[in-house]
Formats: C-alpha cells, sequence, structure tokens
C-alpha cells in the first residue's frame, strides 16, 4: 500500500520519458519525476521516497526528505500568506498549506510555528495546523511514573506550559518547577510526574525522586571544582537565590549536599560549603 505523507520503499518497476514508475508489493504505481531519479536506480531495486500530490494535486514521489509527516508535527517557516491560509516551508517545492480556520494565531509571513501535518480525507491533500490541541489523545496512556518522555512545547498557559507527550499525548509542566523559560516549539526531555485518574499528564523537567537529587550532586561537585573548592550558598540562602544560581530547588540543594556530606565529599560551613581536598 502507498501511504500519502509518508516515507515508503518502492521498487522501481519501469521507465518512462518523464520518470520511473515505482510500484508497492500490490502492484500500485507512483511517478518518480526524472529530476528526482538517481543515476544509479535500476529497474527491480527498492528505493525510500516521500509521497505526496504536486502543484497539479498529482500523486508523486521525491526523493526530497520532508521537515514534517502525516500525523507528526515542526517549527516550519511561513513564506508567503494569503486570503485562505498561510504557506509553510517544510522542504518540498509545493509549499504545506496552514488554512486560516487551522490557525490557533493568525500566522505572519517571515515567522515560524509549530504546526501538526495531518491528510485531509476528502481532498487527499496534506495539510497544516496550528491547533495542536484538537490531535492529541490522553486515552489509554502506556507511560509510567518517571519515564523518560520527548515534550514539544505548544502553549504557555496561567499555570504552566502545555507539552506534545511522544508526539501523541498532552502534559502540562507546572510554571513553580521551571527555571528559566520555556520557549513555544522547543524539544525537551521530560519525566512523567503524575497521571491522573482524569487522564491528565503532570510533567517536570526533572528525574523525579532520588534520581534527581542524585543527579544533583554531580552538578554541585562540578560548581565546586569550578570555583576552587567552594560554594557560597547555605541554609540560609534564599530559595530563589539557589535557583537562579543551580537551576534546582533549595530542598533538592540541601539534600543533595547531605548525600556528599556523608559521602565525606564537602564539608558544611556557616558561609556555604567547602569540597574536601580542595
Amino acid at each position: 500500500m502507498i501511504e500519502i505523507g509518508k516515507k515508503n520503499t518502492l521498487t522501481a518497476a519501469r521507465q518512462s520519458a518523464v520518470g520511473v514508475y515505482l510500484e508497492d508489493d500490490k502492484g500500485n504505481e507512483v511517478l518518480l519525476p526524472n529530476k528526482y531519479v538517481p543515476n544509479s536506480l535500476k529497474t527491480g531495486e527498492l528505493l525510500e521516497v516521500f509521497i505526496y500530490k504536486d502543484s497539479e494535486d498529482r500523486l508523486v514521489a521525491t526523493t526530497l526528505v520532508p521537515l514534517i509527516e502525516v500525523g507528526t508535527m515542526a517549527n516550519l517557516k511561513v513564506n508567503m500568506v494569503s486570503s485562505f491560509g498561510a504557506f509553510m516551508d517544510w522542504g518540498m517545492e509545493k509549499d504545506l498549506l496552514v488554512p486560516d480556520k487551522e490557525q490557533m494565531t493568525r500566522m505572519k509571513e517571515g515567522e515560524t510555528y509549530l504546526v501538526y501535518c495531518y491528510l485531509d480525507e476528502v481532498t487527499e491533500r496534506l495539510v497544516g495546523s496550528s491547533k495542536i490541541k484538537k490531535f492529541l489523545n490522553n486515552d489509554n496512556l502506556k507511560l509510567k511514573d518517571g519515564e523518560s518522555v520527548e515534550a514539544v512545547i505548544f502553549d504557555d498557559t496561567p499555570m504552566g506550559y502545555l507539552a506534545v507527550v511522544n508526539n501523541k499525548h498532552m502534559g502540562l509542566i507546572y510554571h513553580n518547577e521551571v527555571y528559566g523559560r520555556l520557549n513555544l516549539g522547543e524539544t525537551v526531555t521530560a519525566y512523567v510526574k503524575k497521571i491522573k485518574e482524569t487522564g491528565e499528564l503532570d510533567l517536570s523537567l526533572q528525574k523525579i525522586g532520588f534520581k534527581h537529587v542524585d543527579d544533583q550532586t554531580e552538578v554541585i561537585l562540578d560548581l565546586l571544582r569550578k570555583n576552587k573548592g567552594f560554594i557560597n550558598l547555605s541554609d540560609s540562602s534564599s530559595p530563589e537565590e539557589i535557583q537562579a544560581r543551580l537551576k534546582m530547588s533549595k530542598k533538592v540543594y540541601k539534600k543533595a549536599i547531605g548525600i556528599l556530606y556523608r559521602q565525606k565529599k564537602l564539608r558544611i560551613e556557616l558561609d556555604g560549603v567547602y569540597l574536601i581536598g580542595s
């Protein structure tokens, strides 16, 4: 079966004046125009191509690699805006259209937006949408607490950042657990913090539980080595100062230096912590 909007591995079946016809295992054919035909391609050989409709609405194959495929999302730049939509650069000769009705906010030429690609079932054309939320589903989540996931930030709400999780689910990263700022379209590694009975998914940018604290001991040791064996952060330091300098909460900082103290790697004084042996 030839799948539109995806990479297909097809067989070079026959040559013509305009290109090479490729076919799947059921004999369905699609044209690979001459300009995309590799010089070394021979009849009977397999070739990976991307399938979409060209500017004349014909189904064609190409060896060009798109920035986005059907069922996925990517940050795309607007090449042009018309009265009925925005045309995005997605690495193909024919731009990807994001219709007005599929724009979360009015798109502007030259700007970049996170776009989801889907197949219009009526026209069989690939279409983009920045209304990301409607393509996400948290039913039957097969994730575990503490599991590492890929998260793409797509909205900044009063409570926190909404993120696309593993390209199909929606998760929330709370503002008070982010040290710094996340940008829309940014991809980060996050960890499953909690899956609620309602299906809502809470995420954290830090590893969950002891694993996170254990990782922070290395951060503290590295900073101690870079600062001649001393960090002037103590029990009297404010949570804001510790967050600003170490990108961790005061609670995690105290737990981490406690571990290092018991390991006899540092000593704790009123003015801060000192690396033993420095």
